[in-house]
């Protein structure tokens, strides 16, 4: 009696072709050159993007470098502002603590300890102080926090260093907000 040969392959058959095939792939791939990423060629890091009212998006870290990148992604004349708030806070407070956190730069004088944070709004600056209802003067922004007091810097206006320098001074002083 003559035996019946099949034209279809075998499960194994169908395994082995299976694997060749996925083998083809991944050295196809893998053979396929990369493009190089824009920073990694140019040396510099990418710009950051701005949100709404173009506010920097900064990954959260901790240090003095996250917030100068910070200060440099600020549009226009808000970088500007950005620095001076930077060297006021930092001549007045030797030794101060920055991060940025929620994209915005935070000071303290202890670790995760703040007294002090701003944030780019479209046509301002918001600076706020965490304890700001303590200081004299009371700084004039109102806050749904009972302790919160804000400073908005608009595009012409002038800052009154000696003013924010007195209190940052008196800030430091309080107990700071843990967040």
């Amino acid at each position: 009696m003559a035996t019946k040969t099949s034209s279809k392959p075998t499960n194994a058959a169908k395994k082995a072709g299976a694997k060749q095939g996925a083998a083809k792939k991944v050295a196809a791939k893998a053979a396929k050159p990369r493009k190089a990423a824009a920073n990694k060629t140019s040396g510099s890091a990418p710009k950051p993007k701005l949100l709404s009212g173009g506010n920097p998006q900064i990954a959260k870290a901790y240090g003095d470098a996250p917030v100068q990148a910070y200060i440099a992604a600020m549009p226009g004349r808000k970088s500007e502002v950005g620095r001076l708030l930077d060297a006021l806070i930092t001549r007045a407070v030797p030794g101060v603590r920055k991060a940025v956190k929620w994209n915005s730069p935070f000071y303290g004088v202890e670790d995760q300890i703040w007294f002090l944070s701003f944030h780019c709004f479209t046509k301002y600056i918001k600076v706020a102080f965490f304890r700001g209802t303590s200081l004299d003067p009371v700084p004039p922004g109102t806050s749904k926090q009972k302790h919160v007091r804000y400073l908005d810097i608009h595009e012409d206006d002038a800052l009154d260093e000696a003013q924010f320098t007195a209190w940052v001074k008196q800030a430091i002083a309080l107990p700071g907000e843990k967040m």
